[in-house]
């Protein structure tokens, strides 16, 4: 477990998703993984499973992580996270002493009841935004746009 940073850099139906740069050790020689989404009480363990390094902790036992296993990938989902995507890794790039991975998203899996067709329902859960250090900031309120067809003058 390696809390990292991620955003979906492409939309071309096999549903990409790019990590942020990681050192060049972490992550090299397994080809899957599960992304996992924490929910907002979870901020301690993400900071902490960001603290240590697996080689030097078992994490999965110092921090009590339940995990299940996966359908599609080899390596197992986080049972508390909110949604866990089962990726294989389908390209890599070395930019200095980091490498930026791409995964091929194989299987999305969802809490029940947490996401509507328009998204996760943060009447019901929230999610962790990582700042820097410790601090983690949760998603606010929401702002929705009008429709195209509602614009009667140039934008702002």
């Amino acid at each position: 477990m390696m809390p990292r940073p991620w955003g979906r850099l492409r939309g071309d139906g096999k549903a990409p998703v790019g990590a942020e740069p990681s050192p060049l050790r972490a992550g090299s020689r397994q080809p899957e993984a599960t992304i996992n989404v924490p929910h907002s009480g979870l901020a301690d363990v993400v900071y902490w499973l960001g603290s240590v390094s697996g080689k030097d902790v078992d994490k999965v036992s110092r921090f009590g992580l339940r995990l299940e296993p996966s359908e599609r990938v080899s390596v197992p989902r986080w049972s508390d996270a909110v949604a866990s995507l089962e990726a294989r890794v389908s390209s890599k790039m070395d930019v200095g002493e980091s490498r930026v991975y791409a995964f091929e998203v194989l299987a999305v899996y969802v809490k029940e009841g947490l996401y509507t067709r328009w998204g996760y329902d943060f009447s019901k859960v929230n999610l962790l935004l990582h700042g820097a250090g410790r601090t983690f900031y949760l998603v606010g309120r929401s702002v929705r746009a009008r429709p195209l067809g509602e614009l009667t003058s140039s934008p702002p």
